[in-house]
Parts: C-alpha cells; structure tokens; sequence
C-alpha cells in the first residue's frame, strides 16, 4: 500500500505530514510478524506513558507470563498459512500469542517457553523444510537443552503418497519429548486435505489452553487491533486459496521447438481490478478442473451413471460434476487404495496394499483410473466419492516482476504427459492451463508469499542463479526486478536443458539480459548435445575457482527445480566448489553453507 493510501488512514490531528512519512519509511521493511510485534510494542509505550501499569508477576508461571509460541516451517506457506489461522483462532479465544517462522526463532529460547504450537511441512524425502533446517538440526544435537517446563503440541503437513509422511513433524514431536517437554494433546500429521482436520485439533487445543490462560478481555481487544494494524500495513491481498480471484487467460504460448522433448508452455493471466500484488520469489496457485474425458472413462469403469447424485461439504450434486470439479484424479494415493479395497476387496490388489515399498513404486506413475483399469469392479457413486480425496491447487513459480508486467503474471508450464499401458495420461493442471483453457476463459488463482526466496535487499549483492528446465521462471522474474531497480550488483546464471537449438527457454531475453549489462554470465548445460551428458553441478564445478570468488564476495546463491536428483546434485556440487578452492574440510564446508543458509544467501524453492 503506498504512503498516499495509508496517510488516508491517519488523523492528520494525531499524526502531522512529517511524522507519517518518518513512520510509514520506518515500517516499509517490515513483515507481518514484525509489524504486529512492533505494534504491541508501541501500545505497550503508549500505556506507560499514560500511567497504565502492567502488575509484576508473582513468578516465572504465572498466569500474566503464559503465552503460546506457534512456531512454523513452511516450503510451499500452507504450514504458514495454517499457522497464521490458528494464530488468528487463539487470540480470539484470548490466549497471548507469538508467531514465528522457524527462520527467525532464536533456537536457545526453547528453554524458556512453557507452550508452544509446531506447525510444519516435509518435502523431498522427509526434509524438513528450508526454514526449519537449523531448529531441526539443534533440536536432534547435543545443544538442545532439557525442557521440564515445555508443553507442546505438533501439527504435521504432508501427502500420504510420499514414503517420509510428516517425518519432520515426527522428529520434532518425538526430539521434544525425548527433552522432556509433555505432549499438550497427540501429534495430528495431516494429509493435503489438511483443513477439517486442523480445524477440529485448534479448535480443541484452544478450550484446553483458555482455560489455563484466562487471558483478560484487555487483552482480546488489543491483539485484535494489532493484528488489524498489520494488515491494513501490509496492504494483505483479500484473495486467497480458499477465496482466490477469477482470473484470465491471456496466453499460452509453446516455448519449446517443434522436436524437443518437451513441451514448455510461456503462460500470462490477467490479475486487472484485482489489486494482487506479488513480489518476484513469490508463487501463482492455480485451482483447475479434471477432463471431462478422464471422468467419463473412470465413471465408465466402475458402471456409475454420471447423473447419480453425491454430497460433498455441503453441497449435493452429481458425481460427474463432483469428479470434474472437487476430486483428486491425476495424483494417486494410499487412502484411496485403502478406501476402494473396502468398497471391492481384490487379494491382488490387498497384497499390493500391504507392501509399502512396493505400493509406493506402483503408484508413482498411475492414476486414480489406472487403479481401476488394473483392479477392475463395479461400485456406487458414494462409494468412489468416499475414497477419493479433494482436489488441491498447484503452485507454480511466478516468472515476472510486476514492476515489468504491470497487472499481469507469467508463468512457465512444463505439459505433463506421459503413457500408462497404451494409455496417454495428461498432469491436471498443466493440462488445463495449457492445451484445455482457451485465451479468455477464466482461471481462479492466488498468490501464495515465498520469503525464503528473495532477491538480497541491497541491489549491489551479486547474485547467482541455477534453474534448468521450468527452474528458470524466478529468474526471469529476478532478472526484470533487478533491471527495472537499475541495480548495480553482479548476476550469473547457470541454465540446463536436453537441446540448445528446440529448449533454450527466453533465449532471445537472456541475451538482451547480457547485452544491457543486466546479467554478467550465463552458463549452459545442454545434457543431450554431447555423447556424455553435461548437468548444471557439472558447470558448477568446473567454474569453481571463480563461483568460489563470488561467494566470498557476498553472493546469494539461488536453486529452483527438481529436488528429488537436481537440488541434492547442486548442494554436492557447491560443497566440493567450497572445499577445493576454500582449502576447507568437509565439516568445514557443511558450516560454511549453514552460515550462507543461515544468512538467506542460500535458498531453494525446490518440488
């Protein structure tokens, strides 16, 4: 929100022109939560300045000194979100609330927190997600101290396909314990339909903590002004996963040649009269629909007449609609095996479900449909509705800075398409915004915040980029914001894709990047132009001498693409670049990029 818009907001009795605009320069850095604990802090000044005094407490326990910390890890900002609600929910209730992301949590403080709330996410094979790597890692040393005055409580987000289901929630529920904190209600690990179930645990964690809080009526009113002063600063976009914007489509353009491999689609939706603002780093949710052709063959296999009425939420309406419109169809799942051999027991399919490991390998690449062609029978309309899980969006990075596209946003869409047994099978969304949505159509969406992946606040940093294939959309992103900001610091990007002539994707824009002067280096790492292939941890290392310089230098260090191979590769990669021309050790190596982590010079957005 601009100073114009928030000076609107002030009595000009209260506050003169020269003093809102020191104030409104003060609080433009700021972030939600720092905001709301500035503004506690100011309430708190103005208090002591009209002779309010707060009673010292009787002791460390008292009831004037509890307050929950909610603590949250977040790769996507579904766990923040979560968190954020419950923040929301707890004051409301009356409790003195403390929100953090584990970033900016000073890991020594666990010792004196008497009630704490964990709220974070596992990605890749059962990673604790970049914000909570160091409170993870200093929960599980020999650092961590005894916490006899702990109580907590854990809340888990995950996707029950995955083999590491919620494991980092599970360290930190089982790590706290073993440090002698006491278990406020059970660990809740919840799967990507997360929302009733976390609901239902805030609401009962909340009577049982009011009740020994017995926070004061004063107390409600003011968190509920500080929170309302946040927002009102933050300038928070009224749209959101749950109430996103009706968007439209503007384009979707191939980017890739007519005989590559791949199909990379250029996308650009129109966010006019939305008043949605993103920051580059920052990612495009985007709720879609099934085909209507996949629907029509699933419904077909299991003998469901597509008119046959279903209840979901709150809504009753046919099981066509309901599996066009509200279901999961393109991602399988263990719940929905479990939930299909109820309504269909088949002994091959039940030995399959027994075998984990196997299961997993099974359903990597199968579709709910392919379970069914697999696994033939006929069940009811209730009973497919019953196993499947709703539909969730997809996140995809956003690959422009509003300062270049205005009321515009881009994204890069790699066309998931792959064979099952003779069947073409097609990834749900980007199908949908790719090949089903046609220019002008609507598409509701929704800004999800990534803080953890932001350009350095001061534009002389350098800065170094590794993105291939569809990695490359933040950096596009970065690259427009740092030439429209005319800044001044250095940036290198390393780049990989199977061809140079059919996927060097916005070609012709990273060589007007480089002829500006706006980008320094770009580093190509075509795997398929050569007999042996090339990756970008092999270009990595064979820079190393200078990667190495920039680093020392101050450089921020950026990843974003696949986490399963290529994030762990480049993480190798730059520990042997740090070692072989820092002259460190292996240890040595591990605390450098800690340090680099640490400092928000490295950071990942990986899936």
């Amino acid at each position: 929100m601009s100073s114009k818009n928030n000076q609107a907001l002030v009595p000009t009795a209260v506050i003169n022109d020269s003093q809102w605009q020191k104030i409104n320069s003060a609080i433009a850095p700021l972030n939600n939560d720092q905001l709301t604990w500035m503004s506690g802090y100011l309430a708190g000044l103005a208090h002591q300045q009209s002779g309010i005094h707060a009673v010292a407490p009787a002791s460390s326990a008292s009831v004037a000194e509890k307050q929950l910390t909610i603590l949250y890890g977040s790769q996507t900002g579904n766990a923040k979100g979560v968190a954020q609600d419950y923040k929301e929910k707890a004051q409301h209730a009356g409790l003195k609330v403390n929100l953090l992301s584990m970033a900016d949590y000073k890991a020594k403080q666990l010792k004196n927190e008497t009630h704490l709330l964990i709220v974070v996410s596992t990605h890749g094979e059962g990673d604790a997600p970049d914000d909570a790597i160091e409170l993870h890692e200093f929960v599980g040393s020999k650092k961590a101290p005894k916490l006899p005055d702990l109580n907590f409580a854990v809340v888990g987000l995950g996707d029950s396909s995955y083999e590491f289901f919620c494991q980092t929630a599970k360290d930190f529920d089982a790590r706290l314990e073993a440090l002698g904190g006491k278990r406020l209600t059970p660990r809740v690990d919840c799967d990507v339909d997360y929302e009733t179930v976390t609901n239902a645990f805030f609401d009962q964690i909340a009577i049982q903590l009011k009740e020994e809080f017995a926070a004061s009526q004063t107390r409600v009113e003011q968190t509920s002004t500080v929170a309302g002063v946040a927002s009102l600063a933050t300038g928070k976009s009224e749209y959101t996963k749950k109430s996103p914007f009706t968007a439209t489509l503007l384009e979707s353009q191939k980017i890739t040649g007519r005989d590559s491999v791949k199909d990379i689609r250029h996308v650009e939706i129109s966010l006019e009269d939305s008043g949605i603002q993103y920051q580059p780093g920052d990612a495009l949710g985007i709720w879609f629909s099934n085909d209507e052709l996949l629907v029509d063959e699933l419904l077909s296999l299991v003998e469901v007449d597509a008119n046959e009425q279903v209840t979901v939420g709150d809504q009753t309406i046919s099981i066509k609609t309901a599996l066009i419109e509200k279901f999961e169809l393109t991602l399988s799942y263990p719940t929905f095996v479990k939930s299909y051999l109820d309504s269909a027991p088949n002994e091959k399919l039940q030995a399959l479900f027994e075998d984990k490991a196997q299961l997993r390998d099974y359903l990597a690449d199968k579709q709910i449909v392919d379970i069914v062609v697999d696994f033939p029978a006929k069940i009811t309309a209730e009973q497919l509705a019953r196993a499947l899980r709703p539909i969730t969006p997809r996140l995809y990075s956003i690959a422009s800075s509003q300062a270049e596209v205005d009321d515009e946003v881009h994204l890069t869409v790699a066309m998931v398409e792959y064979d099952v047994n003779g069947n073409v099978r097609n990834g749900s969304a980007s199908h949908f915004l790719g090949k089903r949505l046609e220019e002008g159509q609507e598409v509701k969406v929704f800004v999800e915040h990534n803080n953890n992946f932001r350009l350095p606040q001061n534009p002389d940093t350098p800065v170094i980029m590794v993105g291939p294939g569809t990695g490359i959309a933040p950096f596009r992103a970065f690259m427009q914001q740092r030439a429209e900001d005319e800044a001044e610091g250095k940036n290198w990007l390393f780049f990989g894709n199977p061809n140079y002539t059919q996927d060097f994707l916005y070609q012709t824009e990273w060589q007007r990047f480089v002829k500006d002067g706006v980008v320094d280096k770009v580093t190509l790492a075509f795997s398929r132009d050569q007999e042996q292939k090339v990756y970008v941890q092999h270009r990595l290392l064979e820079n190393g001498a200078e990667l190495y310089e920039w680093l020392e230098q101050g450089a921020h260090f950026y990843v974003c693409g696949d986490a399963t191979h290529m994030a762990k590769d480049v993480h190798d990669a730059l520990l042997t670049v740090i070692q072989e021309h820092g002259g460190k050790s292996a240890e040595e190596a591990e605390a450098y990029l800690t340090e680099m982590r640490r400092g928000k010079r490295y950071q990942k957005d990986v899936y």
